[in-house]
């Protein structure tokens, strides 16, 4: 996505995208139905806390780690193989995302370090910066063109740049750009999916649309499939108004699904099967 141009605020220009309105309005009733259930005015804080645990497995399972949900809230040690610190990475960026939230406006770049640094611990030497020229990028799932390091400096430096301004748009066109665009990028030498993930997450809470953090995208992204979350990301990564309003739809029936999976677990919690 280009950032630059005369138009002051290309974010809000994308909410005009048609479908966009109407992908807009109906993430809005999703969430609104789950802050509305009785349940949550009492036990908002048992919703959050099994919203992040069914977000961090979701996140995983789109990077290849796709486990039984049981198998992640039974586990305590994830620092076994490939998938193990896939997953123990997606709880750790989970948890991570909601301590950041105060600096995201402020200084989005220092949010993106910090987040890699959180998934990518084990990887001192290429932590919490950008990857640098002939620095390979570890993200086999995602087999698009890898911009070169200058372009994914240059445009990450854009993004942080129209998170800072802020503007008009709605919650859910800033959270697709960002998440298809930290993706587009890879802008980090691995677990950028993990990343784009959480910096999602960050901007719906941050926005006021999920405060509570209740609504997790992730879920809905692993339940709508790999192979139409590249799909998305592919019109993303066009540019085209079709293919852009395609990415902000996906990520708009994403939140929706993470939506309704609060919504059954708040019922379940209403017949004490929870």
């Amino acid at each position: 996505m280009s950032t630059t141009g005369a138009n002051a605020d290309p974010l809000a220009a994308l909410g005009a995208l048609p479908g966009v309105a109407e992908s807009v309005e109906s993430v809005r009733k999703a969430v609104d139905r789950v802050y509305g259930h009785r349940i949550m005015r009492r036990r908002s804080n048992e919703i959050t806390s099994e919203a992040a645990l069914r977000g961090a497995r979701g996140s995983a399972a789109l990077s290849g780690a796709d486990w039984a949900l049981e198998e992640v809230r039974r586990r305590s040690d994830f620092s076994g193989d490939v998938e193990a610190r896939a997953v123990g990475a997606a709880l750790r960026l989970t948890a991570e995302a909601g301590q950041l939230l105060s600096i995201w406006r402020q200084s989005p770049l220092r949010v993106l370090a910090r987040l890699h640094l959180v998934a990518a611990a084990d990887n001192a030497d290429q932590v919490g910066r950008p990857r640098q020229n002939g620095e390979p990028v570890d993200e086999p799932l995602v087999e698009l063109p890898l911009p070169d390091a200058q372009e994914a400096h240059g445009r990450l430096d854009g993004l942080a740049a129209l998170v800072a301004a802020g503007g008009s748009a709605p919650a859910l066109v800033t959270a697709a750009v960002v998440h298809g665009e930290l993706l587009a990028l890879r802008p980090f030498t691995s677990d950028n999916g993990l990343v784009a993930r959480a910096a999602e997450r960050i901007v719906l809470v941050g926005s006021g649309l999920d405060p509570k953090s209740v609504c997790p995208a992730e879920v809905g992204h692993a339940e709508l499939g790999r192979a139409a979350y590249l799909a998305a990301l592919d019109g993303y990564v066009s540019g085209t108004p079709e293919g852009m309003a395609a990415w902000i739809a996906h990520c708009g029936k994403a939140v929706a699904l993470g939506a309704r999976e609060s919504t059954a677990v708040c019922e379940a919690l209403q017949r004490g099967a929870a």
